[in-house]
């Protein structure tokens, strides 16, 4: 029986986390499945305490050697997204290129897909002699008291106070 063919842009789904499981020859434990299931359904940034924490919470006994092992060896095949961030590292389902935004004031992750310019690019690549084939940008903010999570278009065009 033939392999399917996992493309190697980055996983899309719950399913292809799976498969790409399967096709790497990795046992799907009930663990593994666990933890690719919480993150797929949770779409945030986790860290192992946390995946830990609402497994558990959930009825999933999994102890800590078993879920960090487990996430080691998922982000270490490109299965699932480990980032370093200021107070650890943290894992999400989002394996296809992005950017992330960090707020400040609840340490919270978000997945943004910014597309640069292509002159931008071009500059990146005459200043270092590079070709450049992905990139991912990390941008810190804070909540504006003055409006929430709700800023519009009028607070991009207005120019910096």
């Amino acid at each position: 029986m033939q392999k399917p063919v996992i493309s190697k842009l980055g996983i899309h789904s719950l399913e292809d986390a799976l498969e790409r499981c399967e096709f790497l020859g990795m046992r799907l434990s009930r663990k593994r499945r666990f933890i690719l299931e919480l993150l797929w359904e949770s779409k945030e940034h986790l860290s192992a305490r946390e995946i830990y924490d609402r497994l558990n919470r959930k009825g999933k006994e999994i102890g800590h050697t078993s879920v960090y092992q487990n996430l080691e060896l998922l982000s270490s095949q490109g299965i699932i997204e480990c980032i370093e961030h200021s107070h650890g590292r943290l894992y999400g389902s989002v394996t296809l290129a992005h950017s992330h935004v960090s707020c400040i004031d609840n340490h919270e992750v978000i997945d943004v897909h910014v597309e640069l310019p292509l002159d931008l690019i071009r500059q990146v690549e005459l200043q270092t002699g590079l070709r450049i084939n992905s990139y991912t940008i990390n941008f810190f903010g804070m909540r504006d008291p003055k409006h929430g999570d709700n800023i519009d278009i009028v607070d991009y065009l207005r120019s910096p106070e």
